[in-house]
This record gives structure tokens, C-alpha cells and sequence, in this order.
């Protein structure tokens, strides 16, 4: 029987500006399936420009069933953006990881936190004049946030972030989201982490 795979998040998760087929969760069953893990078209719960508040109401509105074998979550970018502070984040990404693992029938094991991208290093804000290494210094500290509650329920963490910094270039037309080239990179590490919540 193919896994049943549900993706939360935001922009990166829904691939914005990307093919579907180029989106980082259908490109990671593709992955999984073609090394013989059989897994189902990814249930996605994303919507571009979704903060962690957003995400919880999107989730409500979606009505999910638990019973998920594998649940990946990647949410914060726009939190960032929009100036909101580090003790908000944690609150409702708390809340947004708890429901990720209830979702998984209450198996952290089963859950992927997937690391923020860094959007300072794209065209976007360097053509729009941002400061850009304040933008990398607040998204670590949203990570490290990510991280340690990831850690604090036996959730895995996946950092891609240093592929977004090491690949600037590799951009959707917007000059701002990944392409499908840099979602593969990200592929290299989430699979492992899939693959063992797969086994749980």
C-alpha cells in the first residue's frame, strides 16, 4: 500500500512559480517511489504568503484526517518578512508541530521539519535594496527556533538553508522563489529524512 504523504507550509511548499511536477514535494515522491517506496500524490497545505497563524486556519479550513505516514512542515518565511518576533514564531510553530504529529496518529517520528530558505541572498532583495544579511541573521534565528522544538518532540530537522545561500541564482522568474533545479538540491537531504519517518 503507498504512504500517504501531507505537506504544510507556504510558498516553497505550493512551488511557487514552479511546474508542479517541479515542486519539492511531488519531486520527493517521485524520488521515494522510483527507489521503491510507493508513496501517494503529496495532500499539499500551502498558500503563498501564509504566516503561522494562517497556516493553523488553512489547516482548519482543510479539515485533515489524521492516519498520515509521512508529514513535512515548512513554515515562517512570511513571519519573518512581515517583522513579526521570534517569541510569536515559536508559540505558533509549537502549536502548528504539535498538530503535525497528531496528524501522524501522535508519531514524531513520522514528522520533517524542513529549515527556511534564506530569501536575502535572491535577486528580489537585492534589487529592492533589503538588508540582507539582517534578513540571513533573523532567518537563523527562526531556524534554530524550528530546530530545537523539532528536537524537543523527536521530530527530524532538515536544513536546506545553505543551499539556498551556496545557489543564489537558481530562482523562479520572480527573482525570489527556488526553481525546480534548487528544490532537487533540497531533495539530497529531505529524502533520507523521509524515508527513515517512513520507516517508523
Amino acid at each position: 500500500m503507498a504512504a500517504r504523504f501531507l505537506a504544510l507550509g507556504d510558498s516553497y511548499t505550493i512551488g511557487e512559480g514552479v511546474p508542479e511536477a517541479g515542486r519539492w514535494p511531488v519531486q520527493l515522491v517521485a524520488h521515494l517511489t522510483t527507489a521503491g517506496i510507493p508513496v501517494e500524490a503529496p495532500r499539499i497545505v500551502a498558500v503563498t504568503g501564509w504566516t503561522t497563524d494562517e497556516l493553523a486556519a488553512g489547516m482548519d479550513a482543510a479539515a485533515l484526517p489524521p492516519g498520515w505516514d509521512l508529514v513535512t512542515l515548512l513554515v515562517g518565511v512570511n513571519n519573518q518578512y512581515r517583522g513579526r518576533g521570534e517569541d510569536e514564531y515559536r508559540r505558533e510553530f509549537t502549536g502548528l508541530l504539535a498538530r503535525a504529529v497528531a496528524l501522524a496518529d501522535g508519531q514524531a517520528g513520522r514528522v520533517v521539519v524542513v529549515s527556511i530558505p534564506d530569501w536575502g541572498v535572491t535577486r528580489f532583495a537585492r534589487e529592492s535594496g533589503r538588508d540582507r544579511a539582517a534578513i540571513g541573521a533573523a532567518l537563523d534565528r527562526f531556524n534554530a527556533i524550528a530546530c530545537a522544538e523539532a528536537g524537543a518532540v523527536g521530530a527530524a530537522f532538515v536544513d536546506i538553508t545553505d543551499l539556498t545561500r551556496a545557489h543564489p541564482d537558481e530562482l523562479a522568474d520572480d527573482g525570489l522563489h527556488p526553481d525546480a533545479r534548487q528544490y532537487a538540491r533540497w531533495i539530497a537531504r529531505i529524502a533520507p529524512a523521509a524515508r527513515t519517518a517512513l520507516a517508523t
